[in-house]
């Protein structure tokens, strides 16, 4: 029997993270899942990026990546968000003295660089191509027994398996979950003019395009969105034809265009939690909340949540508390629960304000992208929920390590 201060359940991009977070501060954990991540590392690119906020790349920073990674990231200097692509855009843009807005990342970089240091980090137990069997949480402990017939305790498991999590549906967590009947397409797509850092996002009733500077200033990744039937009938177009109706979409904003990257679907849904935690068991990242891609901020919220676990629970470590017990497990609870509904039910709300057909809705929508766009304290806030910088931040999130309590 093997114990540890955490299991972690899930060993993807968040599970990964979580780990790291908390070898960080000295505490043991054991990262199991029956996936073995080698297997996902390419060193081809498959078009998939993430946007990480700059709260989130302090995070980064914090944990060792930020500084192995930030040569092949591209920085967002500015966001343009329009309502057709005949609309006048609201932008944001970052002061010339100040961080930038985010920084777009290939997936296949953040794989490469987060397994690396897990490699190195010597209070983590990796447990890949592994599944747990049975997962028993006592009232004094959590025993998890592997295919392999290894048994692990710890105090507390924190649940990283993605949206789809089997353990949070043992656990009788209840989830308010919908699909959109929408898929992505994500691609990615060198072009004539520079985007000179510039995110842009179009809005549709079909759903939004978004266009994300990569390197080089001749680089952008797609990410569309559209009603099931249309997107897959899209996928099927050839490049050229494909390439005109990102065009037609984007009004040519940047120019000719070639492929870089194959195209791929993703289906749309929503999924919140009635809670985050139950006895010796807490969601971290999208076991907790899925959400529309429409401000790419469901990465950074699982980072959130991250950055927020590890905190509490070396606090409680420091202050010489049982990690699972159940006053530690209801301040993660209190602490990310109002942030998950704000930006789920915000970026739903988004969805469904431009999805609203005609003229009157398309008048409306645009008066008041106007009123946010003349409006500097509503242009600072929306600026500031972009970085992850609003409410009460963890301090990893701040690019610092959590002090002696």
């Amino acid at each position: 029997m093997n114990s540890h201060d955490i299991i972690i359940l899930g060993g993807g991009l968040i599970g990964q993270t979580m780990a790291l977070a908390l070898d960080k501060h000295g505490l043991s954990s054991v990262v199991i899942d029956p996936v073995d991540p080698t297997t996902t590392l390419t060193t081809d690119f498959d078009g998939r990026v993430t946007a990480i906020s700059s709260s989130s790349w302090k995070l980064f920073d914090a944990l060792g990546l930020g500084p192995r990674m930030r040569a092949e990231a591209c920085p967002i200097q500015r966001i343009e968000v329009r309502d057709g692509a005949d609309g006048a855009p609201l932008d944001f843009q970052s002061d010339q003295d100040d961080d930038a807005l985010g920084l777009m990342l290939e997936n296949r970089i953040l794989r490469r660089e987060l397994w690396a240091l897990l490699q190195q980090a010597p209070h983590v137990t990796r447990k890949f191509g592994q599944r747990a069997v049975t997962l028993d949480r006592g009232p004094h402990r959590v025993t998890a027994v592997l295919e392999d017939g290894s048994v692990l305790t710890a105090p507390l498991v924190l649940v990283c398996e993605g949206r789809h999590s089997t353990t949070r549906a043992e656990a009788g967590i209840a989830v308010a979950a919908w699909d959109y009947a929408s898929m992505s397409i994500v691609t990615a797509m060198d072009h004539e003019v520079d985007h000179q850092g510039t995110a842009h996002q179009i809005f549709y009733p079909g759903g939004p395009v978004a266009l994300l500077p990569m390197n080089p200033g001749t680089r952008s990744a797609l990410v569309w969105s559209l009603p099931e039937a249309e997107a897959r009938g899209m996928v099927k177009l050839g490049e050229r034809a494909f390439l005109a109706e990102v065009s037609r979409v984007t009004a040519g904003l940047l120019g000719d265009m070639k492929l870089v990257a194959p195209r791929a679907l993703y289906p749309l849904h929503f999924r919140h939690t009635a809670k985050m935690t139950e006895t010796r068991l807490a969601l971290v990242g999208d076991a907790g909340h899925g959400i529309h891609p429409i401000a790419g901020q469901g990465f950074n919220l699982g980072l959130r949540d991250v950055a927020a676990m590890a905190e509490v629970l070396v606090e409680a470590a420091r202050l010489g508390l049982d990690l699972g017990d159940a006053q530690v497990l209801a301040r993660y609870q209190r602490w990310r629960a109002a942030d998950v509904m704000a930006v789920t039910f915000a970026c739903d709300s988004l969805v469904r304000l431009f999805g609203v057909p005609g003229k009157a809705a398309r008048a409306v929508r645009r008066m008041g992208l106007g009123m946010v766009q003349r409006a500097k304290p509503l242009k600072d806030l929306f600026m500031s929920e972009a970085r992850g910088e609003s409410g009460a931040l963890p301090v990893m999130l701040k690019g610092d390590l959590v002090e002696p309590a």
